[in-house]
């Protein structure tokens, strides 16, 4: 039973649940920057390179078998080596898109913290009610005291 309860204890833990939480997280906005990469920026990308989809980039390594078609999947169903660049490409560019928008959300997260412990402290009762004249000569005295 002993070991049990140390699993429980550590599974309801707070960073573990918070880490599970990240991770599920995580995964959907995965899903949602590999649709803006692919559905939004590639095209773009595409055109202004004249292709439209670089998942068809490739070099073949070995002459394939006759008859095959010259596509990235009919080359792979036959077992011919290929260099798919394109694929790497949209990878390399839907990582490099999603480190930005993380650097950008910590920034601002970051700023907005900034902001909570940059302001001014509350004035005291007593400065709010007593005559400026008469806080001016405390400060005077308590400065000759000194």
């Amino acid at each position: 039973m002993g070991v049990l309860s140390e699993f429980k204890e550590f599974a309801v833990k707070g960073n573990v649940v918070d880490l599970a939480v990240g991770v599920i997280i995580g995964g959907g906005f995965g899903k949602i920057v590999d649709s803006v990469v692919s559905d939004l920026v590639m095209p773009v990308v595409g055109f202004i390179m004249g292709k439209p989809d670089f998942s068809g980039w490739f070099i073949p390594l070995s002459a394939p078998p006759a008859g095959t078609a010259m596509t990235l999947e009919a080359l792979r169903k036959a077992g011919v080596p290929v260099l798919a660049y394109g694929s790497f490409f949209t990878i390399v560019l839907n990582f490099l898109l999603l480190a930005l928008i993380i650097f950008v959300m910590v920034k601002q997260i970051n700023r907005l913290k900034a902001r909570e412990t940059a302001a001014p402290p509350p004035m005291p009762m007593a400065a709010i009610t007593e005559p400026e004249e008469v806080i001016l000569l405390r400060e005077i005295r308590d400065s000759l005291k000194r």
